[in-house]
């Protein structure tokens, strides 16, 4: 806990001490009350006090109450300025931290796990810091100078007030040891909650087609019904607090009257004056003493999920990126769209065994270099390193005759269109997501959007639309078909002018007839753009300037359609499933 809040700047530090000024002012104010109530006290039990003297302590007691009610609106002014600040600030560290974040970290956090963390637990430190200004400072201080506002008005009052508090004492730390658990599997509980919630969203298509509803709302009954209980048990918990507390209030007040009836019954005439006074003092500040116990024990309550929810936050916050930013903004003169796998060998974190081993090929500008393999051959995971998704384990991947590590990420990403396995769309309109994203120069044109819509074979469809290039997307392109997905995705690579396209299995979803026009218009209208395409098809591949045939991570066969097919055996495999040997010429 101590650890988040260390990262409060020093606007809301200096608001913090601004707080605690008004905190103190409040406090004193507050424990002035009871000076003034033995003061009217004296009066009214003195023969001939004037009514004027009466008045004149009432009215410093009206203005005590009202500067302590001023006080309480600044604290909380402050209080409310600081939470939702700081609350701002840790949302957004969180979300730089997490677009910061390559595949190898952000796969340690689960995406519910991520949203919860950046929205309940965060709503968890924000409640802590206003209700901890206003209670965790102010209630120390209070019960510290109530006692010494007491001190020696009277040994028997003092010793009941400690009786009573060393019962709550015990009582809470009891309370506590049970629930303390049940507060820091909440969160958890609450990841797994929003968890079953996404999976239902995102694949409702499947769970309808399966029939699958009584079992996903089994699921989510079985997550709901855990964090209820829990919430339930921490509840119940905490909800005999409060009654104990109130009773314990009102037998102390019971207790010090008693005590003070016996002392006063038992006193010689002139000190039964003072013995009264000091009982209605006593009576005030032990009230002011207990209620003070009482903001601890409401800051007990907060306290356990906060710390889990900072925890939390510190998780995310304190990872160190594996990939760390280069210098380099451009790579070596006349080497522009060339790359080259030199020895390259990867593993994935945690993994026992090698992913790829000893890649090496190069790629001059302009040429299309296709991979294929079986599933699991690594296809995916080679391009990927490309862009620095991963970084690789042996060896080095070279962009424009530059190693990719010593770029800094905006400029290699620059440099890149990427068709990622599964077309991404976000919500918004055709023309946001074909212009999606900075490529280090002015935003698209509508003409650039529509070309490069022409291009990808995406124009007739778009037209069909309502409202064509500003057509709404809705969010994932739910909207769309999976082709009509792809090919917007395709057409905002090509908006992108970059010096080198990566497809990753990006025809899949596209007829053979649209696959070979699209690929046509693409070598045509992108020439001298360096093309790295993983393809399932033989049928895209073939035309490649290079093709590089991968089993389980090395490569097997490397060159033209036609000399693999002489060459390599898993290539000849691959294509007589798919074509025949007519329409493979052999």
């Amino acid at each position: 806990m101590i650890k988040i809040l260390k990262r409060l700047n020093r606007i809301e530090w200096l608001q913090v001490i601004i707080s605690l000024v008004f905190i103190v002012t409040q406090v004193w104010l507050d424990l002035k009350l009871p000076d003034y109530m033995s003061e009217i006290t004296r009066l009214t039990q003195t023969a001939g006090s004037k009514m004027a003297d009466i008045w004149e302590a009432g009215g410093y007691m009206l203005l005590c109450a009202l500067g302590s009610l001023a006080s309480s609106i600044a604290v909380g002014f402050f209080a409310a300025r600081i939470a939702a600040s700081f609350s701002q600030r840790l949302r957004s560290l969180l979300y730089d931290k997490v677009d910061s974040f390559s595949m190898a970290e952000i796969s340690r956090f689960s995406t519910a796990s991520l949203i919860t963390r950046s929205t309940n637990d965060v709503t968890q430190i924000q409640m802590l810091v206003i209700m901890g200004l206003q209670m965790i400072i102010k209630a120390p201080i209070t019960a510290v100078w109530a006692i010494a506002k007491i001190a020696g008005k009277g040994f028997e009052w003092t010793l009941a007030t400690g009786v009573v508090l060393l019962f709550l004492i015990v009582m809470m730390a009891v309370i506590m040891a049970l629930i303390m658990p049940k507060f820091k599997m909440m969160q958890t509980l609450t990841d797994g909650l929003n968890r079953v919630t996404m999976e239902n969203l995102t694949g409702l298509r499947v769970v309808r087609a399966y029939n699958a509803e009584n079992y996903q709302e089994d699921k989510f009954e079985a997550a709901n019904e855990s964090l209820t209980s829990t919430q339930l048990f921490t509840s119940k918990g905490m909800a005999v607090m409060m009654p104990v507390l109130s009773l314990m209030m009102s037998g102390l007040t019971l207790a010090i009257y008693w005590i003070g009836a016996y002392l006063i019954n038992s006193a010689q005439a002139m000190d039964k004056l003072s013995l009264f006074s000091n009982m209605v003092v006593f009576s005030s500040y032990s009230m002011q003493i207990i209620m003070a116990f009482m903001m601890v024990v409401m800051m007990f309550v907060m306290l356990p999920r906060a710390s889990v929810s900072a925890r939390r936050i510190n998780e995310v916050l304190d990872i160190e990126p594996v990939i760390t930013e280069g210098r380099a903004t451009a790579g070596k003169p006349g080497s522009e769209g060339e790359v080259t796998f030199d020895h390259v060998s990867f593993q994935y974190p945690g993994a026992a065994d090698y992913v790829l081993q000893d890649v090496s090929f190069s790629v001059k500008k302009g040429e299309t270099v296709a991979f294929i393999g079986a599933t699991g051959s690594g296809k995916t995971t080679l391009v990927n390193l490309v862009p620095r998704f991963f970084d690789t384990t042996k060896g080095k991947v070279l962009i424009d005759g530059m190693n990719v590590k010593e770029y800094t990420q905006e400029a290699l990403h620059n440099k890149i269109g990427y068709v990622p396995q599964k077309a991404v769309l976000f919500k918004g309109t055709v023309s946001s997501n074909v212009g999606y994203g900075d490529n280090g120069r002015a935003k698209p044109m509508k003409e650039e959007i529509k070309q490069a819509l022409r291009i990808a074979q995406g124009a007739e469809f778009v037209e069909n639309m309502d409202g064509q290039y500003e057509a709404d997307i809705a969010q994932g392109g739910a909207n769309v078909s999976g082709g009509q997905k792809q090919r917007l995705a395709i057409a905002r690579a090509v908006c992108r002018k970059p010096e080198i396209y990566i497809f990753d299995d990006s025809f899949s979803a596209l007829d053979y007839k649209t696959d070979r026009v699209l690929r046509t218009a693409l070598k045509k209208e992108t020439a001298g753009v360096t093309s790295l395409i993983v393809a399932q098809r033989i049928g895209t591949v073939m035309d490649a300037d290079q093709i590089i045939v991968l089993e389980e991570g090395r490569v097997v066969g490397h060159g033209k359609h036609d000399e693999l097919l002489k060459t390599c055996e898993v290539y000849k495999e691959i294509a007589m499933s798919q074509l025949s040997e007519e329409e493979l010429a052999i």
